[in-house]
């Protein structure tokens, strides 16, 4: 049985899957990683809770969202023959602001969470945000703690895993989103650029794609899967 493994965005709660789950009710077997929320851990840390989370004796396709994009990838490279797959969303296999990376001493010091809600609102959902999103998107703020954000922000500044990427054996599908406010799409090409069977596909919507679009992705998804792990043909009667 192949299980798909989610890895969530920058808040790690995993929460924010949930409609994605819906809509890819019945497709696969699905297992949502949860980062620790409190503790300020970087990279390293939390792919290790993401590395002890995956199946045993399952073959595995690896969603990474956003933040989890470079985890996704190292553990695509780490272990080739239990990672069949990988689909990155809306993410980046190095800082995606390079500009930002002298900056990062400002990352330890970020108000993070006293910013109003309506602020990460636009930046994640812009006009595709619903009350429903934003209802899930604070709660899953509120769940986090501002030292664990500031260690992911600071994190991502530094991070760079084209070596591992450019190990991965496995299929690997983009999801870019339309109007992506975050990441821009430099960041997707990057990946296309170091391993051009790369599949890039563009969905109509936010950074939140998985979230605001969850219908448009599951389609991409399960058509990915499809070519990662292809029904046997039926015997003739």
């Amino acid at each position: 049985m192949t299980t798909l493994v989610l890895l969530p965005g920058m808040d790690g709660t995993g929460t924010l899957f949930d409609p994605l789950v819906n809509a890819l009710s019945g497709a696969a077997s699905l297992k949502v990683v949860a980062y620790p929320p409190a503790a300020p851990n970087g990279y390293a840390a939390l792919q290790s809770v993401a590395e002890a989370a995956l199946p045993a004796d399952e073959s595995i396709i690896l969603l990474g969202e956003s933040f989890s994009g470079p985890i996704a990838i190292s553990l695509a490279a780490k272990h080739p023959n239990r990672i069949k797959g990988v689909v990155l969303c809306c993410t980046f296999v190095r800082n995606p602001h390079p500009f930002l990376a002298p900056f990062s001493f400002v990352a330890a010091l970020a108000p993070i969470k006293q910013l109003p809600l309506a602020f990460a609102c636009a930046a994640l959902l812009g006009r595709r945000a619903t009350p429903d999103l934003r209802r899930a998107l604070g709660a899953a703020l509120a769940m986090v703690s501002g030292a664990a954000f500031r260690a992911r922000l600071k994190a991502v500044l530094s991070i760079d895993v084209s070596a591992d990427l450019a190990k991965v054996t496995a299929p690997i599908l983009y999801l870019r989103a339309s109007e992506d406010r975050l990441i821009p799409k430099q960041a997707g090409n990057l990946i296309k650029h170091l391993q051009p069977s790369t599949q890039l596909r563009e969905i109509e919507g936010p950074h939140c794609l998985l979230q605001a679009a969850p219908v448009a992705a599951a389609q991409a998804i399960r058509e990915f899967m499809r070519t990662v792990e292809p029904q046997p043909a039926m015997s003739g009667a």
